[in-house]
C-alpha cells in the first residue's frame, strides 16, 4: 500500500486560511494553501511533475515533492505519489522558518540534505502527516521520520524552491549510485523551478504591460476626460487583479473633479485618502492599507486607522492608494482594492500601478490642455518600446536555462543504463524543452513586431510565391491528414506591399492552424482575390471552428481557446498575435470568419502598390 506522507516532520499549517502576522512591508498574511493550478503557467507545472516523478521512478521512491518559495513561506506544487499524499500536500504552506533549522542539523550530501530520524530534539515531536511503512532489518533501515531535502536556489543563491523525498521503494537510505542520481535530478529540478519562476514572473510583467498599452492608448485616443477614465477601468482592474476602483480628479478653479460616483464615505475619510495621495505624489510611491496590514512610516497613528477604517467599510481585505499627478501637480487619486486580504500587492504590481496613473494624470493634463498632446504620444511610444525590451530581455534570459535543460537530456539520452520507462521520460522531457524553446522564439518575434521604434522593411512583392511557398512547407503535414489542400489565385502575378519575410511568416502560421485544427479527409482553401485598393488572402479550412466568445480574444497575448478539441493541440497562443501585429504594421488587417464546428477562415488584406 502506497503511503500519505508529508515532507516536513512539522506539521503543515492547516487547510483553513489560517494567516500569520502582518508584516512591516505591508505585505497582506499568506495563506495556509494555495491553488497549485494557478501557478506559473501549464508548460512549467507540467515539467516540474515530470521531474518529481522522473525521481520517484528512476531513484526509487515513492514520494518526490517539488516545494517554491513565496514570502515566508512554501508551497508544494508538485506532488508525485499516492492520492492521498497528493490531497494533503498539494499547495499547503510550510513556513520557512521550520524548514531551516532542519537544514542546520542535516548531514551534507552534497546537493541534497540528510536529517535522519534519531536527530530529533527534545520536544521536536513527530506530527502530521507520516508514511505508514514498516521498516526493514538492516543498518541502513529508513526510518518513517527521516528527512531528506534538496535546497533549490537561483543564480543569486536565494533559495527558492526545496525537493524533498521520502519512502524508498528498497525500504533503505540511498547508497553511492543513488545519491549520484539524485544529484542529476536536483540540478534539473532547480533549472526547472528557475524557469517556472521566470516565467511566472514574465507573466506578470506581460500583464501589466498590456494594461499600460490599453490605459494610454484610450488616453490618449480621446480629449473628454469623463470618457478617459471610464474606458481605463476595465484594463486596471484587469491588470492589476482588483476587486475594486475609484478614480478621481480633483477640482480647479476652471474645472470640477471628474471619476467614479461617490463611494458613500464620509467626508472626512474621503479627505484622508485625499491627503494621503497628495503625500504618495509627493514621495512618487504608492501606500497599502488594509485592517491587517501595519502602518506606513508615511502615515502617523491617526490617518493609518483612518486609512484602515476606510478600507474596511468598503468591504476590502486590502487596498492600494496610488497618486494620480503631472509635474508638481497632484492631479487625482487611484484607489484599488481586494477582497482577499492573503492577495499581496507584488512589487512589479505597485511599480506598474504608478506609471499607470502617471500615465492618467498626463491623460488628465491633456484634456485640459491639448497642446500637451505631443508629449503624450512620445510616452506611448517609450511605453510600447519598455514592453518590446521586456520581452526581449526576458526570452534572451530563457534561453540560457533551456539550453543547459536541452544539454542534459542529450547527456543522459546517451547513457545506455537509461531504458525503458527512463528513456520515455527524457523523451517527454525533451519534447517539452523543445516547447519552451518554440515559446521564447515566438516571445522574441513578437518584441521585435511591437516594438515601434524598428524599422518596416515594406517592399512591392508577388504574393503568388509565398502562397506557393507555405504551402509546400507544410505540405507533409498536410498529407498526413489526408487534407486537400487548394489553391484559388489569378494566373499572373498579384502585386502588395509588405516584407516577404513577414507575409511567409504570416502566411504559414495560418496555413499551419488550419492544417492543425481541420480533421483527416477535409479540406483546406487558400484563395488571392485582388480588390481596387487591397489584396485578399484567405485561408479557409473545413475544421472545428471558433466560438463567438473566443474570436473576441483570438488575436491577444497567450490567448487559447476554450474548445477542448483546440486545447488539445500544442501552441503558445502567440501565433496569431504575431500575425496580426505583422499585418497591422504594414497597412494591413487581419479578420476571421468562423463558426463552431463549421470550418475557419481568415482574411489578410494587404495595400496594393498603386494604392499605398
Amino acid at each position: 500500500m502506497r503511503p500519505t506522507v508529508v515532507p516536513w516532520r512539522h506539521p503543515p499549517l492547516p487547510s483553513p486560511p489560517l494567516q500569520d502576522p502582518p508584516v512591516p512591508d505591508g505585505r497582506p498574511r499568506s495563506p495556509a494553501r494555495i491553488d497549485v493550478t494557478t501557478w506559473s503557467d501549464v508548460g512549467s507545472r507540467d515539467a516540474m511533475a515530470l521531474v518529481a516523478a522522473s525521481v520517484a521512478e528512476m531513484v526509487g521512491f515513492e514520494i518526490a515533492i517539488i516545494s517554491v518559495v513565496v514570502g515566508e513561506h512554501m508551497y508544494s506544487i508538485s506532488v508525485e505519489g499516492s492520492n492521498d499524499a497528493t490531497d494533503a500536500m498539494a499547495g499547503v504552506a510550510t513556513p520557512i522558518s521550520l524548514v531551516l533549522p532542519e537544514l542546520e542539523r542535516a548531514d551534507d550530501w552534497g546537493r541534497f540534505r540528510f536529517v535522519p530520524h534519531d536527530r530529533i530534539a527534545d520536544g521536536d515531536t513527530a506530527v502530521g502527516w507520516i508514511p505508514q511503512m514498516e521498516t526493514v532489518d538492516a543498518v541502513d533501515a529508513w526510518h518513517p521520520l527521516d528527512l531528506l531535502l534538496a535546497p533549490l536556489y537561483d543564480e543569486g543563491g536565494r533559495m527558492i524552491g526545496v525537493l524533498s523525498i521520502d519512502v524508498p521503494i528498497s525500504g533503505r537510505r540511498p547508497d553511492v549510485t543513488q545519491r549520484h542520481l539524485l544529484e542529476r535530478y536536483a540540478a534539473q529540478a532547480e533549472r526547472t523551478l528557475r524557469m517556472a519562476i521566470e516565467r511566472e514572473e514574465l507573466a506578470e510583467r506581460i500583464r501589466l504591460a498590456e494594461a499600460a498599452r490599453r490605459v494610454v492608448r484610450f488616453a490618449t485616443s480621446q480629449d473628454d476626460l469623463e470618457s478617459v477614465l471610464d474606458d481605463c477601468r476595465d484594463p486596471l482592474l484587469e491588470g492589476l487583479r482588483a476587486d475594486y476602483l475609484e478614480i478621481r480628479t480633483y477640482s480647479t478653479p476652471e474645472l470640477p473633479g471628474a471619476g467614479s460616483p461617490s463611494s458613500g464615505l464620509a467626508h472626512e475619510l474621503k479627505e484622508t485618502i485625499r491627503a494621503v495621495a497628495r503625500r504618495c505624489w509627493t514621495e512618487q510611491r504608492v501606500l497599502l492599507s488594509g485592517p491587517d496590514i501595519e502602518r506606513d512610516p508615511l502615515l502617523d497613528d491617526q490617518t493609518h486607522a483612518r486609512l484602515a477604517e476606510a478600507v474596511a467599510l468598503l468591504g476590502l481585505g486590502s487596498a492600494m492608494v496610488v497618486p494620480l499627478g503631472s509635474g508638481r501637480a497632484s492631479l487625482g487619486h487611484l484607489v484599488l482594492g481586494r477582497k482577499d486580504p492573503a492577495m499581496r500587492w507584488s512589487p512589479d504590481e505597485r511599480a506598474g500601478a504608478l506609471d499607470i496613473a502617471r500615465d492618467i494624470g498626463q491623460a488628465v493634463v491633456n484634456s485640459r490642455n491639448l497642446a500637451r498632446e505631443q508629449r503624450l504620444v512620445g510616452e506611448l511610444r517609450q511605453l510600447a518600446a519598455y514592453k518590446s525590451q521586456v520581452l526581449s530581455t526576458v526570452s534572451h534570459e530563457l534561453k540560457n536555462p533551456l539550453t543547459a535543460v536541452s544539454g542534459y537530456v542529450e547527456i543522459l539520452e546517451g547513457d545506455p543504463g537509461i531504458t525503458g520507462s527512463g528513456r520515455r521520460s527524457l523523451g517527454a522531457l525533451d519534447r517539452a524543452a523543445r516547447r519552451m524553446g518554440r515559446l521564447v522564439d515566438d516571445l522574441l518575434e513578437l518584441s521585435e513586431v511591437e516594438d515601434p521604434e524598428a524599422a518596416v522593411p515594406s517592399e512591392v512583392m508577388d504574393v503568388r510565391p509565398m502562397v506557393d511557398g507555405a504551402l509546400e512547407l507544410l505540405r507533409t503535414a498536410a498529407s498526413r491528414r489526408d487534407l486537400d489542400v487548394r489553391v484559388d489565385a489569378p494566373g499572373h502575378p498579384v502585386l502588395a506591399c509588405c516584407s516577404p519575410a513577414d507575409l511567409e511568416r504570416v502566411l504559414t502560421n495560418l496555413v499551419s492552424n488550419a492544417v492543425k485544427y481541420t480533421p483527416r479527409g477535409r479540406a483546406v482553401t487558400v484563395r488571392v482575390v485582388e480588390h481596387p485598393d487591397v489584396v485578399e488572402l484567405a485561408v479557409a479550412d473545413d475544421g472545428i471552428g471558433i466560438s463567438e466568445a473566443d474570436q473576441q480574444r483570438l488575436f491577444t497575448e497567450f490567448f487559447r481557446s476554450t474548445n477542448p478539441d483546440a486545447v488539445a493541440q500544442p501552441g503558445t497562443g502567440l501565433g496569431l498575435t504575431i500575425s496580426a501585429r505583422i499585418v497591422e504594421r504594414h497597412g494591413g488587417r487581419i479578420e476571421v470568419e468562423s463558426e463552431l464546428g463549421e470550418g475557419s477562415t481568415f482574411r489578410v488584406f494587404l495595400p496594393r502598390p498603386d494604392a499605398a
